[in-house]
């Protein structure tokens, strides 16, 4: 029995592994990373403005297996003045306009250099003074205010693309946004509520959802969910920025957090 296991623990691992790696090709569309992780040399440098440039409806995110959007906003972002590669997160959350507050940490454990500096279309970057490239991967975990009803906690791993500039910053890195499949500051884990300890898959992210079903996402220059999907919260995201109703639109800009 005690053979069984370690083969199916270690067959699960191998699968995990090569899941984690397709993700991060699709990710990284067509760059590659160095295999050293860099976390020391960066430990000087403040990545908490990766996680509040993009505008929140541009945010898609899912929650369960029938695919229900959550809309996430992280309001709060500082690092740890003692340990530099955590920071203190706070935030709401908003699923069939249930608003939940959460706090909690992403704690940074690889930074990976990209190999190659990639300078957009036509090289459009190329005299912006870019020192670097990388991606950060972490560790997250946010906990719902537990008095509130239908609350959990959000745990997970968190992908980010970010550059290093000329005067020493750390910038969110959208040079690839125009490329089909662009996506960053992906989310992957899972929601585990209070009250039953019951999960659920939950993954969001800026541009796209990350790990999502094959039939969810339809569209292939920006995200279009699938007309299956619209009973569970999409149907509005559709006629907002696919058909341009502009009441839509408007619904999908209110500040829904404050």
């Amino acid at each position: 029995m005690t053979r069984l296991i370690c083969i199916l623990l270690f067959l699960t691992n191998i699968s995990f592994a090569q899941t984690n790696e397709k993700f991060l090709s699709k990710f990284l569309l067509e760059d590659e990373l160095n295999t050293e992780n860099e976390i020391a040399e960066f430990n000087k440098f403040d990545f908490s403005c990766l996680w509040n440039q993009t505008e929140n409806y541009i945010i898609v995110g899912i929650i369960g297996e029938d695919h229900q959007r959550i809309k996430i906003k992280l309001i709060s972002i500082e690092k740890c003045l003692t340990i530099p590669t955590e920071y203190m997160v706070s935030g709401k959350s908003n699923v069939k306009g249930i608003i939940c507050d959460f706090s909690g940490t992403i704690k940074l454990s690889e930074i990976k250099l990209i190999k190659k500096l990639n300078f957009g279309v036509d090289d459009e970057y190329k005299d912006k003074g870019i020192k670097s490239q990388g991606i950060l991967i972490a560790d997250y975990e946010f906990k719902e205010n537990p008095n509130l009803k239908h609350s959990g906690i959000f745990k997970g791993h968190l992908y980010s693309k970010w550059y290093l500039d000329s005067k020493d910053q750390i910038k969110y890195n959208n040079i690839g946004q125009n490329s089909d499949g662009y996506m960053n500051n992906a989310f992957i884990g899972i929601w585990k509520e209070h009250s039953t300890s019951k999960e659920k898959k939950c993954n969001w992210a800026d541009f796209r959802v990350p790990k999502a079903n094959p039939d969810f996402d339809i569209g292939v220059g920006d995200f279009s969910p699938s007309d299956k999907y619209y009973k569970n919260g999409w149907e509005h995201y559709q006629k907002a920025w696919l058909n341009g109703n502009k009441e839509a639109q408007n619904e999908e800009l209110k500040e829904w957090w404050k």
